[in-house]
């Protein structure tokens, strides 16, 4: 870009175009993006977009789906399938393997190549009958299907968990931090820490699962807690990061908690994109809910990735129309090159 074009440009947004040339981004210089306002956030993304094109221009789509629901024991503040929350939420145990293996089939036949088991609760110190369905399910998928990736979300485990997922060749293994590692027990939950998390990323790591950390925006954190979050994510060298936005449930303590501004989120997805130019940034829930006219926007502001299909407990938005707003999302993407 010309110095004519960076004139017109807020000097913080100048300074972070160095980001194109492959230079880290640093925390004070995060900061002070996170305070832009107003047209200056459009600047802000069009710089994540131009990084996004040249360090990570390969897209990412996946399906999860809700193995088992409701009646966790953790007391996390947003989630409508705690136990210490009255949200009205279907319950349900570990569905069969039959089940698992058919809706990982259902996801293949609309073009998803990447699915997700997801289980409500606490996680797994050591094998259980329970475990093991989960261990044969993605045995089963893998087989049937040697295309789809296959993805875990169960929580916290131990090393010997971690090792049979690994020799099963889970793909990816999700565990989001949510907020700023040193709020997770204002803002999260008092029940477990995000050390405890981070122990489990690390363990995923050493045995070469790829991790997918995230977290969600607009549980009452501030702007300088989500650049914290996007300064952990890349400390720990996270391969894909999702981003949800609150939808407040009702019976939830986060039931009335107001929603965060378009502006905010957009700008919050334009820093993670700088922080993290070559990692998969996934939007997760919210996208149509909350966002609704926006979510292009979003995808634009440095996402590379979504999640489609649903969100555990909320709707999301059918398979079909995702790959045709992936398709002309692609159209913007152009030469990869700065």
């Amino acid at each position: 870009m010309t110095n004519l074009a960076l004139s017109y440009i807020h000097p913080d947004v100048q300074a972070a175009y160095a980001v194109l040339e492959g230079k880290f981004l640093d925390k004070p210089l995060a900061l002070k993006l996170a305070a832009l306002q107003g047209q200056d956030i459009l600047d802000l993304i069009a710089l994540a977009h131009r990084v996004k094109t040249k360090f990570a221009p390969q897209g990412d789509m996946c399906t999860i789906m809700n193995a088992k629901s409701g009646a966790c024991p953790e007391n996390c503040r947003f989630c409508a399938q705690s136990a210490h929350h009255q949200a009205e939420v279907e319950e349900y145990p570990l569905v069969s393997e039959e089940q698992m293996l058919a809706d990982a089939k259902r996801a293949y036949d609309h073009g998803v190549r990447v699915f997700g088991l997801v289980t409500s609760g606490t996680g797994y110190e050591a094998r259980t009958p329970e475990f093991d369905r989960i261990v044969n399910s993605v045995r089963a998928i893998r087989r049937a299907l040697p295309e789809m990736h296959v993805c875990v979300s169960v929580g916290m485990l131990t090393e010997p968990l971690v090792e049979a997922l690994a020799a099963e060749g889970v793909y990816r293994y999700n565990l989001n931090l949510q907020v700023n590692p040193a709020k997770y027990h204002e803002l999260i939950s008092s029940t477990h820490s995000a050390e405890a998390r981070i122990a489990t990323i690390r363990l995923l790591q050493a045995h070469g699962i790829g991790t997918c950390t995230g977290g969600i925006l607009g549980l009452g954190e501030s702007m300088e807690d989500r650049v914290e979050l996007a300064y952990a994510v890349r400390d720990l060298n996270i391969d894909v990061i999702p981003l949800n936005v609150l939808i407040p449930i009702p019976g939830t303590p986060l039931e009335n908690q107001p929603l965060a501004p378009v502006s905010e989120i957009a700008k919050t997805f334009a820093i993670f994109r700088l922080v993290n130019p070559a990692k998969v940034i996934k939007f997760a829930a919210g996208r149509e809910t909350r966002m609704k006219d926006f979510q292009g926007l979003l995808m634009l502001a440095g996402a590379n990735g979504f999640l489609t299909g649903g969100y555990l407990t909320t709707r999301g938005r059918d398979v079909g129309e995702d790959r045709a707003f992936w398709a002309e999302l692609e159209k913007f993407n152009g030469d990869s090159t700065a």
